[in-house]
């Protein structure tokens, strides 16, 4: 999977003839970045007017036909927007289409549109698309992003009420246009296709649903749209002062970075999470910070501020997801049979509610930039959902620190260390924290990241916060909080750990070769001693206990939380090293990276079945769990550079094992890193791993750029030196 990166500034006119009319007060050149992940290629534009993703897709020889086929798709931050087009060869014959953007004996270009309207200006980019045949345009989606995604993921489902509301015209020029006009009535989206170079007309067959008919040759296209737009940040002014240097030394993160920036809020990923995600942003926000630009429009606030706008007043969760632009309305009409394109948020997921205390301390207690802007920033009143206008950031952010308060009690009580006290997923939901597939974490309720590391990191922060003078309705949580804590550091990972003897080990991992048909080596003979985790969940979907599916979440407990039990520490790192140090089936590690799962140890089929390199959250890799992991680990580490210094640190052997994980932690993360900037990707086997886009095996594709997964800009490597047990250094 590898990225070519290149970058181009706009400052010939000559680029800029596809335009239809530019604006002129964007302060700095508009860029292109071009992004080659096959058979997906990307190109993103950005000015200060409008940003848009084009993904350009066709087939290559080895490509899964039931999976990839040709498409052009254009996705845009404002209103989690976009169109699709799919096309198909018109001789009938499946992987004989081949596409690419621009004319294939020129530079590929890619320019802006801005027209200037009323109330909003129409925005878009223009290019050309070259077919190696005659194609038909089969599917054009207009309008949502999430409706696009139902369509990808979904088993092609369409719309038929939106599908009917395309409009079909051809052009004075031999063109063809789509337009469709949203559900709000005032939005409307277009797609112009114009021969190039004598190219055919394009015809327009009406039987059944209408689609179009293109000769093999060029055709300019436009995809625009009139839509309210968001306030991009630029490198400049989503990267600190101390950290500009990054623009320079790392364009395309930050570059990428910079385009999934908004003054309001930051987004998941393109193209298929181009909006908010509550986790996604604060998860960034923590292990990016030391970049990011701070104070009042800076990248910081927008990221807490975002997560604030969207709480649910009623009982204090943090917003999953949010819901705008074309969906928003038509989910409104679902719901409440009402024409309305107010947002509306999911509420779903019960892990992001423990990230905002987290974030919130990190920024208005740690940072002296944060000191000065407590005052201002929380009384700040909520805008963005009707429920909340009026109330104050500290209103909100004091709703959740209830609830996380007072769902937390019954376990830190004296005697309430039970299951039934843990946290668990909500009621009629499979799915809340950040394995939100369907299978992610084996059909569990109680997840272990979720009750061993962000409960008791969020009550950390909420007791430090209420320290700093925060929640003055509760000022007992100064203590009380940090009491819960204690508790749920030291009595949750006793649930969850899972340790099987050496040789039922042996016959487990046999055994799960067997049943995945996985093409490597079994590795058994690595197999020294007990196996020891900490499972996925407890209540999974047989009689099991725990899920039994060693994982990469350790790297929450290291990276937000310092744990004062020396044993249970000790203990901890012990195993999360061996696993990282093992090689995958027995272990996590593998030459594309550490997999987010292994279900070698399950003992039941259905976990090889569940957990597969196709898998969103099986044998995979996401670039941001390499990233937190390097940073906790270092963060366990650096204690021991530091007053009271854990016991682990004066156990020699124990110590070289940690930092020799970390240092193989780092060796996957430096061989790999073409991938980073991705969500997750999967592998292929051949005397070894390949590693290889998800997209070519499941329907669940891989953003090209997500978010947290640009965190390796601020998480860099770091050297340890070797402690000796008489406390000398090497």
């Amino acid at each position: 999977m590898a990225f070519n990166r290149f970058w181009f500034w706009y400052s010939t006119i000559a680029l800029l003839l596809h335009a239809t009319t530019l604006a002129t007060d964007c302060p700095e050149s508009p860029t292109l970045l071009h992004l080659s992940d096959g058979p997906y290629e990307n190109y993103f534009y950005s000015d200060c007017d409008s940003s848009s993703h084009i993904i350009v897709t066709s087939p290559l020889p080895n490509s899964n036909l039931d999976l990839i086929g040709p498409r052009l798709l254009v996705a845009w931050p404002a209103g989690n927007s976009g169109i699709v087009s799919i096309f198909e060869s018109q001789n009938g014959q499946r992987g004989t289409l081949g596409i690419h953007l621009g004319d294939s004996s020129s530079v590929e270009t890619v320019a802006p549109i801005y027209d200037e309207g009323k109330p909003y200006p129409e925005v878009g980019v223009t290019s050309s698309i070259t077919f190696n045949n005659s194609a038909t345009l089969t599917v054009p989606i207009l309008g949502s992003i999430r409706i696009i995604r139902d369509y990808t993921e979904g088993g092609r489902y369409l719309h038929p009420n939106l599908q009917a509301a395309n409009q079909f015209s051809i052009t004075t020029d031999g063109g063809a246009t789509i337009n469709r006009t949203w559900l709000d009535g005032a939005t409307t989206t277009w797609l112009t296709f114009t021969p190039m170079n004598g190219s055919d007309p394009i015809r327009i067959n009406r039987d059944n649903s209408p689609v179009l008919l293109f000769g093999a040759g060029t055709y300019s296209f436009s995809a625009s749209f009139n839509y309210p737009q968001l306030k991009r940040l630029s490198p400049k002014q989503v990267l600190n002062q101390a950290s500009i240097g990054l623009i320079d030394a790392q364009p395309d993160e930050t570059n990428s970075l910079s385009f999934l920036a908004y003054s309001d809020k930051l987004l998941a990923g393109a193209w298929r999470f181009l909006t908010y995600f509550g986790r996604d942003s604060m998860i960034s926000l923590l292990l990016l910070q030391p970049v990011l630009s701070d104070g009042q429009g800076g990248a910081i606030e927008a990221v807490i501020g975002s997560v604030l706008e969207r709480i649910n007043k009623n009982d204090g969760s943090a917003c999953h997801e949010e819901v705008i632009g074309d969906f928003a309305t038509y989910m409104n009409i679902q719901d409440h049979n009402l024409v309305s394109d107010s947002p509306t948020c999911d509420y779903k997921m019960i892990d992001t509610d423990y990230y905002l205390p987290v974030v919130m301390k990190n920024y208005l207690v740690d940072t002296e930039a944060g000191k000065n802007r407590v005052s201002d920033f929380l009384k700040t009143t909520a805008s963005f959902l009707a429920d909340n206008k009026g109330l104050t950031y500290e209103a909100l952010a004091q709703i959740t620190a209830e609830k996380i308060m007072q769902t937390s009690a019954p376990f830190a009580a004296p005697g309430g260390q039970t299951k039934a006290n843990l946290i668990h997923l909500k009621d009629n939901q499979s799915v809340g924290e950040w394995r939100d597939s369907g299978n992610g974490i084996g059909g569990g309720r109680i997840p272990y990241d979720v009750n061993t590391a962000l409960v008791p990191a969020a009550l950390r922060a909420i007791a430090a916060l209420s320290r700093a003078g925060f929640f003055t309705d509760h000022p007992e949580w100064a203590t009380v909080a940090d009491t819960y804590a204690d508790v749920w550091e030291d009595y949750t990972l006793q649930f969850f750990e899972v340790v099987i003897p050496q040789t039922g080990a042996v016959s487990l991992v046999k055994d799960y070769v067997n049943q995945s048909k996985f093409p490597g080596p079994s590795q058994t003979e690595t197999i020294q001693s007990d196996i020891k985790f900490y499972g996925l969940a407890l209540d999974g979907g047989n009689d099991q206990p725990v899920v039994r599916v060693m994982n990469t979440d350790d790297c929450f407990r290291h990276f937000l939380l310092e744990t004062s039990n020396q044993t249970q520490l000790s203990s901890f790192l012990s195993q999360t090293a061996d696993n990282i140090l093992q090689p995958f089936p027995v272990g996590l590690s593998s030459s594309v990276g550490l997999f987010v799962a292994n279900p070698a140890y399950g003992g039941d089929p259905s976990y090889a079945q569940g957990f597969t390199r196709t898998d969103y959250h099986g044998t995979v890799v996401w670039s941001w769990q390499l990233a937190m992991m390097g940073a906790g680990l270092a963060r366990q580490l650096r204690r021991c550079e530091a007053d009271g210094v854990p016991v682990f640190c004066h156990d020699e052997s124990l110590y070289r094992k940690i930092v020799a994980a970390y240092n193989h932690l780092w060796d996957l993360i430096d061989a790999n890193k073409d991938q980073l900037g991705g969500e997750v990707w999967t592998w292929t086997y051949n005397n070894g791993f390949q590693a290889a886009p998800l997209g070519d095996f499941t329907a669940s594709e891989s953003d090209i750029r997500q978010l947290w997964s640009l965190t390796f800009l601020a998480i860099q490597r770091e050297t340890f030196k070797q402690y000796r047990l008489n406390g000398s250094t090497t």
